[in-house]
């Protein structure tokens, strides 16, 4: 059996926050990387959760690489020294969010057609040697041969890898990835290069790395919000059998549950709304009204009543 490539855990806002990392990493794994979710500047200061996201004693995965997003080197300074003062060694600049509430101020995807701002951005990575620094990026905010332009910039620099999922800023996550514009970057891209967009099976994963044979890795996102066994089942190259999955399944979420339970003091409402996020991508294939349940139960006990529906399911 060839050697696998390493498989990215890409960061995805409310969704892998820490206790839902260190719970896939214990009941799945086969993740060799995973990310926190950006870590941003709102008016000059940290987001407290933001903070608590990324320190050391809340992780419990083996590889965890804390990302920042940032408009401007000024601002993303002030993050890396966060990073810096909490013992990161690796950071991933975000050049890819396609939100446009941020991207309209140049944060994310939304730089992508500046490229003196990319520029002046990015020198971050020759001021601070001492940290090994990675970019996830998108074709472009408006066109896919934005990356293009800046493919001289960022081959420059001493970048460890970057990241790139073809899709525009502007699409979100609507529409097709678009692969020859991944592979014209590919091209001109000098620096080892991950793949990250639309992975949502073994197939999947197969099919790019065998259309695109010199990547350094790839990242899933949402097919691993969908199916938490992915990175595994890639690894392993098997498939889980039904009640191993679901028996995983159901250590992970009670591990997600019992630690929200601890950390929100916000009552039943808050634990609800936040585990409800846990079913938002899982088992698309599922019994529709099964997850209907679970998204519209009112207080914890219709929570856990179709949940338990879920994981009784032949």
């Amino acid at each position: 059996m060839q050697d696998t490539l390493p498989i990215h855990f890409a960061p995805l806002q409310g969704y892998t926050e820490a206790i839902y990392r260190n719970a896939h990493d214990a009941f799945f794994g086969g993740v060799d990387t995973y990310y926190t979710p950006f870590v941003r500047l709102e008016k000059g200061n940290f987001r407290r959760r933001d903070v608590r996201g990324i320190e050391p004693e809340n992780n419990g995965v083996p590889h965890l690489i804390p990302q920042l997003i940032a408009s401007s080197a000024e601002k993303a300074e002030v993050i890396l020294s966060l990073f810096i003062e909490k013992g990161y060694q690796e950071v991933d600049i975000n050049l890819g969010c396609p939100f446009p509430l941020l991207a309209k101020r140049h944060n994310g995807s939304g730089i992508l057609p500046y490229p003196e701002e990319v520029k002046a951005l990015l020198s971050i990575v020759t001021r601070y040697p001492q940290i090994s620094f990675s970019v996830k990026m998108r074709l472009g905010w408006e066109q896919p041969d934005e990356c293009l332009a800046l493919a001289p910039i960022l081959n420059d620099l001493p970048l460890r890898q970057i990241t790139m999922h073809p899709r525009l800023g502007k699409q979100g996550y609507k529409g097709e990835v678009d692969l020859q514009g991944f592979s014209a970057f590919r091209e001109v891209c000098q620096l080892p290069l991950v793949y990250n967009g639309d992975i949502h099976n073994l197939e999947d994963i197969q099919r790019i790395s065998t259309q695109f044979p010199s990547l350094a890795g790839i990242m899933i996102g949402r097919g691993l919000l969908a199916n938490p066994a992915l990175a595994l089942e890639y690894k392993e190259n098997r498939t889980l059998a039904p009640d191993e999955m679901r028996d995983r399944l159901k250590s992970m979420h009670k591990s997600v549950y019992n630690n929200y339970d601890v950390l929100l003091e916000g009552g039943e409402g808050q634990l609800l709304t936040k585990m409800k996020t846990f079913w938002e991508y899982l088992a698309p294939q599922t019994d529709r009204k099964v997850l209907k349940a679970i998204h519209k139960s009112t207080n914890i006990s219709k929570y856990y009543q179709a949940v338990s529906a879920f994981f009784n399911q032949r």
